[in-house]
């Protein structure tokens, strides 16, 4: 009988995962890190919000529990030599919005109560008119969405805000798209978050898409813990493996195809993601990994089934489904012209060893 496997010590796996950073070529951000984020924080904006995004920055940017800002840097922006309070109270330093935002490779606005929205310097809306202009992209957590909204920065874009907000930026900004059913959602060089632990989900799909798999696993492991049923972020890139890859349109192809297994993307899709032609993703792709993104996409989601299979009790036809197979039959032809034997011949010869 095959159970669930037991996970390994948290340190050991933190320590494997710190030693596949260090085998990764790096690919130094506008500040000499990986990842070089600015934070303008709105009066009353939420700590949990600001924490959640600085803690999975703070343990992608070292190695084991040091928290360097080595690989991710992060600044705290308001007006000089004061502090913002958030909403519970707490006080948080920040630095003067000086200096060119051309520095960061996001700029985050975290917004904060709605009726203290305009209740700001008037710096705070020069610089983001500035990193705007300068190219630098603009990310609306929780009310910011509601503050690049006000400052004309959300015109032909689709924000995303909470469910408690959704009324709230109708009425405001009627001639504006919003959805509510989502954690984020990245529309060109904007990206609205919704604000709560969601901003995890963020966090870890910038920091994966800027540092690697390996660093975006070793944050989900130290912020969360592991579920005793279904899979794991960790889970899945144990599965996947920690695959360098240089090239950053591959990486963020790569990125989509892991968040997207059970319900796989088209192709045309992803290259419109990433912001690239089909025909250039495939290019990319045959370079850095000698396969179409149609054949590393297959071969992912069958990697994944294989896995499923020798470290879960799941049945075939659940595990075909949750790697994106539309019937058993297609799954089983597919499995066998990869690994030359049939999922359940597989399961059962390891069920035979472990009897």
């Amino acid at each position: 009988m095959v159970t669930e496997r037991t996970p390994s010590d948290g340190r050991e796996l933190v320590d494997r995962l710190d030693r596949a950073c260090l085998k990764r070529d790096t690919h130094p951000s506008r500040a000499g890190a990986e990842l070089n984020i600015g934070f303008l924080l709105w009066p009353s904006f939420p700590l949990l919000s600001l924490a959640g995004f600085c803690d999975a920055l703070r343990h992608a940017a070292d190695l084991g529990d040091q928290s360097r800002p080595l690989r991710c840097t992060w600044t705290l922006l308001g007006t000089s030599a004061t502090t913002v309070e958030a909403s519970c109270g707490v006080a948080v330093p920040v630095q003067a919005v000086d200096g060119s935002p051309r520095q960061f490779d996001y700029l985050v606005v975290i917004g904060g109560l709605l009726p203290k929205l305009e209740q700001v310097d008037r710096r705070y809306w020069d610089y983001l008119r500035e990193a705007d202009a300068s190219g630098v992209p603009l990310i609306g957590m929780c009310t910011g969405s509601f503050v690049l909204a006000h400052a004309g920065l959300m015109q032909g874009r689709v924000a995303c805000v909470h469910a408690f907000h959704l009324k709230d930026y109708k009425t405001m900004f009627p001639n504006m798209p919003v959805v509510a059913n989502s954690d984020y959602l990245i529309d060109g060089n904007r990206i609205t978050c919704a604000g709560g632990v969601s901003v995890l989900e963020l966090a870890t799909r910038l920091i994966s898409l800027h540092c690697g798999p390996d660093r975006a696993s070793k944050v989900i492991h130290q912020m969360t813990v592991s579920r005793l049923g279904g899979t794991s972020f960790v889970e899945r890139r144990k599965a996947l493996g920690y695959l360098a890859v240089g090239d950053l349109l591959v990486r963020h192809a790569i990125v989509l195809m892991e968040e997207n297994l059970e319900a796989p993307l088209n192709i045309t899709v992803i290259a419109k993601m990433a912001g690239t032609s089909v025909r250039q993703l495939e290019r990319n792709f045959l370079t850095e990994t000698g396969m179409s993104p149609k054949e590393f996409y297959r071969t992912m989601r069958l990697r994944y089934a294989r896995w499923l299979l020798l470290n879960t009790t799941k049945r075939i036809t659940v595990i075909a489904y949750e790697c994106g197979f539309a019937d058993s039959a297609h799954f089983i032809r597919g499995f066998k012209e990869i690994y030359g034997v049939t999922p359940g011949k597989l399961k059962a010869s390891l069920e035979a060893r472990l009897s």
